[in-house]
Order: structure tokens, then sequence, then C-alpha cells
């Protein structure tokens, strides 16, 4: 496939980045900035902001699928998730597979894990900006989107290729343990780009 990455130099975007390639896939890395980017003969690097819908657009078209590994709790202006999805609409309606955020994902019914007492203050922000881009894709009407949730730890590790699925609910283990590898979580998202079972839908992945 050709796919598109948006933020592909980043903690979760680079891991993509390497698992597209081990299989196989011709990969259009956009970043700000292109010195940061492995060579490798099916990557090309392309230099752009996410936050300009038009620039990205011309960046996606003539892919098959796009990535966004963008962190919104990053991005101070607050354009970037409208951005993302306005430049997948003028690009011909791509299919769009975002990095999400743990901090959405319910411990009880209702009850998300970042309005609990204590959810790290430092990390609210991100989380609600995150949380933010899930609710605008589940208002576009046509959209073809899905949101990918880490467990509540996305720590560097090796791919083991093994992980479980869930929907809205926070997903632990038998210790109470909510974990997932980057690399197993990279893992997930081209499982899912390339046999797509929850379009329109969130889910998440942990062990």
């Amino acid at each position: 496939m050709k796919i598109a990455i948006i933020g592909a130099t980043g903690y979760t975007g680079s891991r993509i980045v390497a698992e597209a390639l081990d299989r196989g896939h011709q990969v259009t890395a956009i970043v700000r900035n292109t010195d940061r980017l492995p060579a490798h003969p099916n990557l090309t690097a392309a230099k752009g902001d996410a936050t300009e819908p038009a620039e990205l657009a011309s960046l996606i078209g003539g892919h098959d699928n796009v990535i966004s590994a963008f962190n919104p709790g990053k991005d101070e202006t607050g354009r970037g998730a409208g951005s993302i999805i306005q430049a997948v609409q003028r690009a011909g309606g791509k299919r769009l597979v975002v990095v999400g955020g743990a901090g959405s994902l319910e411990i009880a019914p209702g009850q998300r894990l970042m309005d609990q007492p204590d959810f790290p203050a430092q990390w609210k922000e991100g989380a609600l900006r995150t949380a933010a881009f899930l609710d605008a894709l589940r208002a576009e009407p046509e959209l073809d989107w899905t949101f990918v949730s880490p467990a509540a730890t996305l720590f560097p590790g090796e791919r083991t290729g093994r992980y479980r699925v869930g929907a809205d609910a926070l997903l632990t283990n038998a210790s109470g343990e909510s974990r997932i590898s980057t690399a197993d979580f990279a893992a997930a998202m081209l499982d899912e780009v390339e046999q797509p079972r929850h379009r329109r839908k969130r889910f998440g992945v942990a062990y």
C-alpha cells in the first residue's frame, strides 16, 4: 500500500514508520523536520505542517491510507485535529487511522480515565485535546476513520506481535496493569490498516 504518515518522527510515529516499512509498504513521512527520518528505499520524506489543511491535502493525495501519529496534546494552536480531518476530505476521503490516547477510555461505564482524581495533572490538557479529536471524528457523517487507543502505559519495548483488543473500556491484565510496547502498538495500527475491522470506531489495544 501507499501510506502517508503524519507525525512520522514522534514517539509512536517512528515505530509506525518502521513497522510499515518492514511490511513492504510505500511510506510518505510527513514531518516538519525531515532530517530526523531514516534513509530507506520505500520511504519518501515530505515536509509539511499538520495545522495547514491545504498543504497537508496535497501531500496525502494519491495514498491509499493516512495514519495520523500527530499529538494533539502538543498542539498549542488547537487546529491540528480539524486540519487533518479537512485534509483527508480534500484529498478525496482516504481512510484515516489515528493514534489516540488512553485518557478517554473508560474504567467503568461513563467514567473516563482522565476524569479520575489521580489522573496526572500534567497530562490532562493533552488528554482533553485528544478526546476532542475522537469527538470530531465521531461527528463526521461519511469519513472512513479508526481511532486506536493504546494502553495507559505505552513504553519502548520489543515487538511480540501479541496484543488484546477492546472497545471503549481500558484494558488491564490480571494484575490490574494496562501496558503495551510502542512496537506492538505499531503492529496493531498496521494490522488495522491492512485488514480493517473497526471502521468508524475507536478500539483499544493492550497486553
